[in-house]
């Protein structure tokens, strides 16, 4: 992405950021076209509490989502 991996360490010094305590992820993908994807991602409930990306794939997308477990 352009950014040097010294300027993000000064970056997570700078803002004290913490590593995670809970580090328990469970990813999924799923293949959408485009018009699967749009009305997926208009879904505001899919979305939180997740991180996710997004890639193309040929003619499709794939979107990559994690979530963390429950307790």
């Amino acid at each position: 992405i352009g950014v040097s991996h010294v300027t993000i360490s000064n970056w997570v010094k700078s803002f004290n950021i913490k590593k995670p305590s809970q580090t328990n992820y469970h990813p999924t993908y799923k293949i959408f076209n485009h018009l699967e994807l749009v009305e997926y991602l208009k879904n505001k409930e899919l979305l939180s509490g997740a991180g996710m990306i997004i890639t193309e794939l040929g003619d499709k997308f794939m979107l990559i989502k994690w979530e963390r477990f429950k307790d």
